[in-house]
């Protein structure tokens, strides 16, 4: 899989991607990341990428023509499965939206910055809107490192146990069931019995019993969906 990430400040979101699970995709060449500096793109020699709303009110907003710029250099070397606008109003981003992304080949992320981009990009060029939340962030640079560790971890290969990541909570619309390990007795708090019994059926309908419970508790709304 290849990823491409347009954004005003590179510096910001390339940590997340120098360590840890990320890292280890990358390392194994499971995933290659590519970060763009919309500047590169900017109208004049003092990086201008941004101007003020028409119409008035507060807030900068990033002008179309060096986003259209970028987005034409990449495309013409490649076709975008998805052209991602990381937003505040765009669809939340689930489990099953993290499944269906990483299976696609290459996708071209750009990360929204000061009041958001001018509204002909999200007209023209983006194919999917997505948030992280209903909040708002200065940019879209964390929500591209969420969405980007949320997908590359489901690549085949990128952890070591694949069946992790499929026993994850909301992959089949349930929370996990709660984990132990050692020491099986601390504090007076022990470790439930059945899963020190080695009947491992017995744990595993144990396990999607604990499931249940705690999503009927936490998050009902995913039962509902």
């Amino acid at each position: 899989m290849r990823i491409d990430i347009i954004t005003v400040s590179p510096e910001l979101i390339k940590s997340p991607f120098e360590h840890s699970i990320i890292k280890r995709g990358i390392d194994k060449k499971l995933v290659d990341v590519h970060f763009h500096d919309l500047r590169t793109y900017a109208l004049n020699d003092y990086g201008k990428i941004d101007d003020y709303q028409f119409g008035g009110g507060a807030g900068m907003v990033l002008m179309i023509e060096p986003i259209d710029k970028c987005i034409a250099a990449l495309t013409s070397q490649r076709t975008y499965d998805e052209i991602i606008y990381l937003t505040p109003d765009g669809e939340t981003l689930n489990q099953q939206t993290a499944n269906q992304l990483s299976l696609q080949k290459n996708i071209l992320l750009l990360c929204g910055h000061y009041k958001g981009v001018d509204q002909r990009v999200r007209d023209l060029f983006i194919t999917r809107e997505i948030s992280i939340g209903d909040y708002v962030l200065s940019g879209g640079e964390l929500g591209a490192a969420v969405l980007c560790d949320s997908i590359i971890r489901l690549i085949p290969g990128v952890i070591g146990d694949e069946t992790s990541a499929l026993t994850d909570s909301f992959q089949d619309h349930l929370l996990s069931p709660p984990v132990y390990t050692r020491p099986a007795k601390y504090k007076g708090a022990e470790v439930p019995e059945i899963l020190l019994s080695g009947n491992f059926p017995k744990i595993e309908e144990w396990r999607a019993t604990q499931a249940l419970q705690r999503t009927k508790k936490i998050r009902p709304d995913l039962l509902e969906e």
